[in-house]
């Protein structure tokens, strides 16, 4: 379980692929030291277990499955990608719960900069996504923790500070781009309540 409180960007250092396993080593720096093999870590918010640990790098195992729903399988080497360790019982929960199980994919369709001070960014997805969203409701966007704004058939907003695009990967997002998306927990239990009753 994470809160969607990006803790770091890392840096794809290598990609190989073992017949059907993907291995992607990430360059973490700053978390490296306290991660341990078979932690949990949310990488572009996707939960992926720590299969071999060396020096600042790494290792994480990811199959054919992960890569189509998830913009894993659009990394290269050198890119950069959104890290956080999992949640410690005793933390404090600064985002909302995220399992770090991606529910879909999205586009960036538009930003607009209201004058640097913040960014609106416009996201294309899929209507079944749009179904558990709900303005002033939570979503995590490449694992960031996120409030929405604009809820429509085949389209979000979130609003950004500054502070959000500098410290994670949507600051270099651009038009056309893939995001993980992961919908709030709550919304997906109300959407299989509503779906129930349909079969009474």
């Amino acid at each position: 379980m994470f809160s969607g409180i990006v803790e770091t960007q890392g840096r794809i250092a290598k990609i190989a692929k073992d017949g059907a396993i993907c291995t992607l080593e990430v360059d973490a720096p700053k978390i490296a030291s306290g991660v341990e093999v078979s932690d949990s870590v949310a990488v572009n918010g996707c939960c992926l277990t720590v299969v071999s640990k060396s020096g600042s790098t790494l290792s994480f195992q990811a199959v054919p499955e992960t890569l189509q729903r998830t913009n894993l399988g659009d990394l290269i080497e050198g890119s950069s990608v959104n890290l956080e360790r999992a949640l410690q019982v005793n933390a404090r929960l600064g985002g909302h719960f995220v399992s770090g199980h991606i529910d879909g994919l999205a586009i960036l369709e538009k930003i607009v900069d209201h004058d640097g001070e913040c960014f609106d960014y416009y996201f294309r997805i899929d209507e079944t996504l749009a179904k558990n969203m709900a303005s002033k409701g939570s979503v995590a966007v490449d694992g960031v923790s996120l409030t929405l704004v604009r809820c429509e058939r085949n389209l979000f907003s979130v609003a950004l500070i500054p502070y959000t695009l500098s410290e994670t990967t949507l600051g270099t997002k651009k038009i056309g781009d893939k995001v993980n998306i992961e919908t709030d927990i709550l919304s997906k239990y109300v959407q299989r309540l509503v779906e129930a009753q349909k079969w009474n």
